[in-house]
């Protein structure tokens, strides 16, 4: 799995001119699932997420998580993340899972989030052609990937 994550003061999702989610101060997951991904890197994402640090505290410095300012999350399925650009410049998907693999693992992935932070998870619709609204508190942008795990 790769994901993007960044940290926002909002964000919303709109299809076909009809907001799906919104939220208010958190992270916004643009996710993408590769064919051979599991439950475990679904779990070892949501673990990283839901506990990285980088809320400003009274000082101003990047030291709270999620829990500790009531953040939201929203996580938008995103299988372009998976893109292979080796040859040529048109990417291939190749590496992204089909619908089968892919919608079970991003519902299983949303649910585990939900459970870490005892909140709803915002989402998009898997598939669906969205607008993803944004704004980037700080800019804060943390890349994160299974098959790297840094």
């Amino acid at each position: 799995m790769r994901t993007v994550i960044q940290r926002v003061s909002r964000a919303k999702v709109t299809i076909g001119g009809q907001v799906k989610s919104a939220i208010g101060p958190g992270f916004v997951v643009l996710l993408g699932v590769a064919a051979d991904d599991t439950e475990d890197d679904a779990r070892w994402l949501v673990r990283k997420i839901a506990s990285l640090r980088v809320f400003d505290d009274a000082e101003g410095v990047m030291n709270l998580s999620l829990a500790d300012v009531g953040g939201e999350v929203m996580v938008v399925s995103q299988f372009t993340l998976m893109a292979s650009y080796k040859k040529g410049n048109r990417p291939s998907w190749i590496h992204a899972a089909p619908h089968p693999i892919a919608i079970p693992l991003y519902e299983r992935f949303c649910a585990l989030m939900a459970q870490a932070t005892g909140r709803p998870v915002a989402t998009g619709e898997f598939g669906a052609d969205m607008k993803v609204e944004l704004v980037n508190d700080g800019p804060v942008t943390i890349c994160m990937d299974t098959k790297n795990k840094e």
